[in-house]
Order: structure tokens, then C-alpha cells, then sequence
């Protein structure tokens, strides 16, 4: 599904969240099509109803500056500014059983539990990231993968 699906969607005013993958990507100009998609993604979720995770920004954090596709000074901005331009949600001590859960019923990995569950308990109902199974729906939170190809 093209730009045209992601733009409707969030048109819709459905709250929805991105993963770390989606925020790596829009950072990584050695990513091609996928740095491309996600660079469109969060400039569309601006203007959108968007929250970022807590999780998701640590984890771009240290990713990006680990495998040296920004300078730490560089990263510690980025993160700056997207903490100025969406709210950002964190995890309280329920999502911590809530992602075990997931984990043992749903077979997620463990850190993709935590971002499920801090999602739905903020409210969101979609969840773009590469991680999840496409278009599955779990207890009320849909996953779209918006780099696979119709």
C-alpha cells in the first residue's frame, strides 16, 4: 500500500504510534525506498494524532549512535526534536505483566510486547512498524508494515 493509504489512515484520526524501525529509517539515507517511506511516514504523523513511546526513542537512540548513522550529539537532537513535536508515552508497571502475557500467548518478542502494551494503554489503535505481522490486530491495536508491497 502506497502514500495514499498511509495519508487516509491517519487522516482518519485514528491514534497511532511508530516503532523504532520506522525513526531509524527516517534518519538512515542508506536505507533507499525504506528511508524514502519512513522520511514521508513521520513527516505525515506531524499533523497527525502520533505519539512516540518512550521505548521507541531510547531505542533510536542507542541504535543509531551505535551503529554510527549519527553522531550521539547528532541523535540527542533528533530525539529532542521529536519530543518537541509529538507527546511521548512511557510504560507503567501494568505493561510490564501485559507484555509477559504477549509474550507467552502471542509469541511477540519481549520488547515488541512492551511497545504493544504502552500503545494500547495510551489509546492507540495503530502501530506502523516492519516488526509485526502484517495486518494482524491484537486486543484492539492493528499492525501495518508500510514497506510491503501489494
Amino acid at each position: 500500500m502506497g502514500s495514499a493509504w498511509i495519508v487516509s489512515r491517519f487522516m482518519s484520526a485514528e491514534r497511532f504510534t511508530l516503532d523504532t524501525n520506522i525513526l531509524i529509517y527516517a534518519v538512515d539515507r542508506d536505507a533507499g525506498y525504506r528511508h524514502t517511506r519512513a522520511k514521508e511516514i513521520v513527516d505525515q504523523a506531524v499533523d497527525q494524532n502520533c505519539v512516540l513511546t518512550l521505548q521507541a526513542l531510547s531505542e533510536f537512540y542507542t541504535a543509531v549512535s551505535r551503529k554510527n548513522k549519527l553522531l550521539a550529539s547528532e541523535a540527542k537532537a533528533q530525539v529532542a526534536d521529536w519530543r518537541l513535536l509529538f507527546p511521548v508515552v512511557v510504560a507503567q508497571s501494568d505493561n510490564l505483566i501485559q507484555a509477559i502475557e504477549a509474550v507467552e500467548q502471542h509469541r511477540l518478542s519481549f520488547w515488541d510486547a512492551m511497545l504493544w502494551s504502552v500503545a494500547r494503554d495510551n489509546s492507540v489503535t495503530l502501530l506502523i512498524s516492519e516488526d509485526f505481522q502484517h495486518g494482524r490486530e491484537l486486543l484492539g491495536v492493528r499492525f501495518h508494515n508500510p514497506f510491503v508491497v501489494s
